[in-house]
């Protein structure tokens, strides 16, 4: 066998890359382009003939519940996402061009632009830069959050996304069809884009607690914990001088989920346990999270035994009151939050 020519290779290899995630992304247009428009057609027939036959909120339930009984097996037709098709046809039933937008990106995509942007210009603007860069969803909900339709107002270059435009294709494809039809060939880890917000993230939350003060000593990034033989890393871990007692920060790029809470007490249970001195308080734990359902969040909270502050960078009534004036008020964490994420680099604004 003739010797192997490593420069060679890699290009071949390259290539490959390159043909599967072209493929990967041709097959998620076509079936998200049908399943986009199936729920804008079932969205319709229900407003129709809810019109027609004067049915109720209640004839909804009866519709999942009758599609669960005669396909079996089918996902994705629960009352609530039946509602949110019902509402995607409502938004853009006189919405043409906008529709046809619609139809290239994600249905949790759309339902994210529909529930956060109101107004059709700036809606254009997400859809469209979703498209086009290729946003995962948690990209696509800190855009929102930072506001980066106002900045592109004042700013209107792109970023730089599109050179590496393929990549992030592909994994906009593969969360979008593993999430809504679990096709195996489609496997993920998890994406570039996520995995680059969330560690500039957590790199400028302690950069601006460090510059905020409030006695915060850092310790560590992915600070390791250690249980029997698995192995914990909590984000971001600090000191707090004048609270003396471990500060555990979590940051999530997605909305708040239950099991958040039961991670962070987890957390805190192991560090109270093998960090914390004798003459310490207990740990407090802070997740921050772009946006949350504030009744999630007090159900979440209700059996946790430890000090938890949550979500969108405001704190919960669990956190004792003394802590106030110590550590960031929720004004301070959004304004943080948002700071962070205008200097991840995930803006509209060009690093070049």
């Amino acid at each position: 066998m003739k010797e192997l020519n490593t420069n060679s290779y890699k290009t071949f290899i390259n290539e490959i890359i390159s043909t599967i995630n072209s493929a990967r992304y041709n097959a998620f247009k076509a079936v998200n382009k049908h399943h986009i428009g199936l729920n804008f057609e079932l969205g319709k027939q229900i407003v129709l003939n809810q019109e027609k036959y004067g049915w109720g909120k209640s004839i909804v339930n009866s519709i999942s519940d009758d599609i669960n009984k005669i396909i079996d097996g089918v996902k994705g037709y629960s009352p609530q996402n039946l509602w949110k098709m019902r509402q995607f046809y409502l938004e853009y039933k006189d919405e043409n061009d906008l529709f046809e937008m619609a139809l290239n990106i994600p249905w949790g995509h759309n339902m994210l632009i529909i529930h956060k942007i109101k107004d059709a210009v700036e809606r254009e603007y997400y859809l469209k830069s979703t498209e086009e860069l290729a946003w995962s969803r948690s990209v696509l909900l800190n855009q929102i959050k930072a506001d980066a339709y106002k900045r592109h107002l004042l700013d209107p270059k792109q970023s730089n996304f599109e050179k590496a435009l393929p990549v992030h294709l592909s994994e906009q494809a593969n969360e979008a069809m593993k999430s809504e039809y679990n096709l195996d060939f489609l496997g993920i880890t998890k994406p570039i884009l996520e995995r680059e917000l969330e560690n500039r993230l957590v790199e400028n939350i302690r950069d601006l607690l460090l510059e905020l003060g409030y006695g915060f000593t850092f310790i560590g990034n992915q600070y390791r914990l250690k249980l029997n033989e698995k192995e914990y890393f909590i984000d971001l871990l600090f000191y707090h001088r004048f609270l003396k007692c471990l500060v555990a920060i979590e940051l999530k790029t997605v909305e708040f989920e239950p099991e958040f809470a039961g991670k962070m007490n987890f957390y805190l249970e192991l560090l109270d346990e093998k960090e914390k001195q004798l003459d310490d308080n207990p740990s407090i734990g802070i997740i921050l999270c772009p946006t949350k359902d504030n009744i999630e969040v007090e159900y979440s909270l209700k059996s946790s035994t430890k000090p938890i502050g949550v979500s969108e960078y405001k704190l919960t009534h669990n956190l004792p009151s003394k802590l106030k004036g110590k550590v960031p008020s929720a004004k301070e964490l959004k304004q943080m939050l948002t700071k962070a994420i205008v200097n991840t680099g995930f803006s509209d604004k060009s690093e070049n």
